[in-house]
């Protein structure tokens, strides 16, 4: 269930604002992951336990659910720190770090697979590199989609080389991180996306964006969210700063007809980045939709759940 943002922000000496700040840039360089919480079972969904190489040969895990029948598929990317079934944020650790922005109830991502599969498409969910049970690589790092980028065009490539699928209708429903990954994959990969249909995008973000909000709620002071010094900790972390972290300018590369929804009032980013990135997709079959009502990032992931209908009738024009 959704909850309200609680906006009782801790009080941090200078040294814990600077323990936070590490932590933070920390957390970038060898990311949390998030258990396979769920199963396809829990929904009577047939699946098969996969395994296949990311483009650069990381080990990547997933579930395929056939729709007996169907010749079309989707291709479920998820957000940074999730797996494949989504985020247990009413358990700890995780709890503690999104309960103060409204986030602490958990995100169950078996349903999205249900409403797919319902609906005529067979369903590839896997795990992005660094998270679930796929492969570590690139020493831990999260990168926002430069190294994940390769994922989806493994997850692609792989859908083409089994016999029962290589001849299917693809579409794409990658979020956050997963949409941004997709971004950067048809900047750095055009020729992987040639015959890819469409993207379902939920919530892509700027890296810097939700690192200043989350930071904030975490309890940084306003006059402290110096992004030059968070900016100089990731760099010496991860060795990639914010501006190698580019969704706003890798949307430009996107040429297949793509459908962006975000919360308007999400606290943990701001309306004008997901417009930025739309406006800067360079083709006219593209579409954006807000959801209003709550200031909750989560709901974002949710709302496939709640109202599936637009995202399908997205996914049967153009891949029908």
């Amino acid at each position: 269930m959704t909850e309200v943002a609680t906006n009782k922000v801790p009080q941090l000496s200078n040294d814990q604002i600077n323990d936070v700040l590490q932590r933070f840039a920390d957390g970038f360089g060898q990311l949390r992951r998030s258990p396979v919480m769920h199963s396809p079972s829990e929904q009577n969904l047939d699946y098969e336990n996969v395994t296949f190489p990311s483009s650069d040969g990381v080990p990547l895990e997933g579930w395929f659910i056939p729709a007996a029948g169907s010749d079309r598929l989707i291709i479920a990317n998820h957000p940074m720190g999730f797996s494949r079934s989504g985020l247990p944020t009413q358990f700890e650790p995780w709890h503690s770090e999104w309960a103060s922005s409204g986030n602490g109830f958990e995100i169950n991502f078996i349903p999205d697979y249900k409403i797919l599969h319902d609906a005529g498409y067979n369903v590839l969910a896997y795990d992005l590199r660094n998270h679930g049970f796929s492969g570590a690589a690139n020493g831990g790092i999260a990168s926002g989609g430069i190294f994940e980028a390769r994922d989806v065009v493994g997850s692609l490539q792989y859908i083409r080389s089994r016999h029962e699928t290589r001849n299917m209708t693809i579409g794409l429903f990658s979020r956050c991180l997963g949409c941004s990954s997709t971004f950067s994959a048809m900047m750095q990969f055009p020729e992987a996306f040639n015959d890819v249909r469409c993207l379902v995008g939920p919530q892509p973000v700027s890296t810097q964006i939700i690192a200043s909000r989350r930071l904030a709620f975490a309890g940084v002071p306003a006059d402290r969210i110096d992004i030059k010094d968070l900016e100089q900790r990731l760099v010496l972390r991860t060795g990639l700063g914010f501006a190698a972290r580019g969704p706003r300018e890798w949307a430009k590369h996107v040429r297949i007809p793509t459908f962006l929804y975000q919360v308007h009032d999400d606290v943990l980013t701001q309306s004008s980045d997901v417009q930025a990135m739309f406006d800067n997709i360079p083709i006219s079959e593209k579409k954006l939709q807000w959801i209003y009502g709550t200031t909750a990032r989560w709901d974002g992931y949710l709302e496939f759940q709640r109202r599936p209908q637009p995202m399908l009738e997205w996914f049967e024009q153009y891949t029908s």
